[in-house]
């Protein structure tokens, strides 16, 4: 795949990603009204769950830096956004992410969720944060395109720009963020492409936001942005 935007001392292409792709889910939970959603479609959604896993899907971010992750999870979003909750899986192959998605509607979760998904290929590896292995419990996600000025910039100013962008990354790294790389979106869907960061705290989320400002980060992009609480998937499906 070519990159959309070149390599960096923070981000470089993943060769061992060997074809696997990004299913992101931003949901939103159905009515609770009696005989549509209950104990048999959870159920049968777990089921279908651990048949993915089985074939060789990663069922949370966790996971993507940490494949013997087993539990699927995802963050609960309902306190500051729209909708409840936004997870992403990583699936081996683009096909193997759009069949899946079309698994679980069946299996019940289009019964306990309206969902949009976006599904797109591994551009760029996971990286950990700096400081040792801690509890990472928050998730900020982060959809964005090229805008107008990017498409009208020379290629020496987005290469200066990417340069800006990666003192701000490092300044994610040293704040013990860990980046789940770089997903890109835009063969099928308006976002160019899914950032990830795992983080301690929504302090050390605060304080990475104000550097990418700080470097002007936003100024050749439109972006879409979600916090949210890591939480096991089978809390969040469970029948009311």
């Amino acid at each position: 795949m070519t990159l959309l935007t070149g390599e960096t001392d923070v981000f470089s292409a993943d060769a061992a990603a060997d074809g696997r792709a990004v299913v992101l889910f931003l949901s939103k939970r159905q009515g609770d009204e009696e005989g549509v959603y209950g104990a048999a479609e959870a159920a049968a959604v777990t089921a279908v769950l651990q048949e993915l896993a089985a074939e060789g899907w990663r069922l949370s971010v966790r996971a993507m830096f940490d494949a013997e992750v087993a539990e699927p999870a995802a963050f609960e979003t309902g306190f500051a956004h729209g909708v409840d909750i936004v997870g992403a899986f990583e699936a081996p192959s683009l096909s193997a992410a759009l069949a899946g998605t079309v698994r679980l509607e069946r299996a019940g979760w289009a019964r306990r969720f309206t969902t949009e998904w976006l599904i797109g290929p591994r551009e760029f590896a996971t990286v950990a944060g700096r400081g040792g292995e801690v509890d990472r419990p928050w998730g900020f996600i982060a959809l964005w395109e090229w805008n107008d000025a990017w498409t009208a910039a020379s290629p020496e100013a987005r290469r200066e720009y990417d340069l800006e962008c990666d003192v701000a990354f490092n300044g994610d790294l040293d704040l013990n963020i860990n980046i789940a790389g770089r997903h890109r979106l835009d063969w099928a869907h308006g976002w160019h492409h899914l950032g990830i960061w795992e983080a301690a705290s929504l302090e050390a989320v605060d304080r990475a936001m104000q550097g990418h400002e700080h470097a002007a980060d936003f100024m050749f992009t439109t972006s879409r942005h979600f916090i949210g609480r890591r939480r096991p998937l089978a809390d969040l499906i469970a029948a009311a």
